[in-house]
């Protein structure tokens, strides 16, 4: 895919199959996911990471039309049938480029390959975005330091899957901290937090009967710190918490936002 930066220069995003035909493999191989490549909001972050990678010098590569949905919402909603079918046939094209490291920015995906694929033969090292631009800095291949959102009242929501399911809560954190933001934790946060609702299939059908949606509960915790952005490191996080910014009549004084969107944003990119 080709995706365009402020200036209009073109980013040329090289597939999996263009390396093998050249003999080379990439560092890392980036997982965009259903969410990624299909929804128009989720297409941002997918560009926003993509600008960072570029500007880090990070040689990377996509399975483009070769990359399939990685089964978590099958599995989820108690399909394991079809899961393992998709699941075998993403690991089938992963093993067949000898794929080591993936990297993606849906932690749906990150703990479906990372914890459910080696028993059906698919063993990976997998990292969360947030984890990756993480170490890129570490290691001194991107530098971020304030920018736009330097001082701006900022919450994270975690999402599930990279929190309580992996025990993930820092690194999104300290990608904030980078940005000088002023930084506010919900009453409701890490292990103790709460779900943006999409979770377990759930993204993909009406709720059930209830006194509140569980995204406008969590919305309604995310607006008690009185943020000017609420940070997020999901794509279904992302979908969940502007809908319940838009319930209440909030889009114009909140913004939602993925930690990548954020650094390329502080970034001018």
């Amino acid at each position: 895919m080709n995706t365009d930066n402020t200036n209009t220069e073109k980013i040329k995003v090289p597939t999996m199959a263009e390396y093998m035909a050249q003999g080379k493999k990439p560092e890392v191989l980036f997982w965009v996911g259903c969410a990624g490549s299909f929804d128009d909001r989720a297409k941002k972050i997918t560009k926003a990471f993509v600008k960072l990678l570029t500007k880090a010098k990070v040689d990377y590569a996509v399975l483009g039309t070769e990359e399939s949905c990685t089964g978590d919402p099958a599995k989820r909603s108690g399909n394991e049938f079809l899961f393992q079918m998709q699941a075998a046939m993403n690991i089938e094209v992963l093993n067949g480029y000898e794929v080591k490291k993936i990297v993606t920015a849906c932690p749906h995906c990150f703990n479906t390959i990372k914890n459910e694929y080696p028993e059906l033969g698919g063993n990976y090292e997998v990292v969360h975005h947030t984890q990756f631009l993480k170490s890129l800095m570490e290691e001194g291949r991107l530098r971020v330091e304030g920018g736009k959102f330097k001082g701006k009242r900022i919450t994270f929501h975690d999402p599930c899957y990279l929190g309580r399911a992996n025990d993930e809560y820092e690194a999104p954190r300290d990608l904030l901290r980078k940005l000088e933001v002023e930084l506010l934790e919900m009453r409701k946060c890490k292990s103790q937090g709460l779900c943006c609702g999409a979770g377990g299939g759930q993204m993909f059908k009406e709720p059930e009967k209830g006194n509140k949606d569980v995204n406008v509960l969590r919305t309604e915790q995310a607006l008690e710190t009185k943020p000017e952005a609420i940070a997020a490191g999901c794509p279904f996080c992302n979908t969940m918490m502007t809908d319940g910014v838009k319930n209440k009549n909030k889009e114009n004084e909140v913004e939602v936002l993925d930690v990548a969107e954020m650094i390329a944003q502080a970034q001018d990119l």
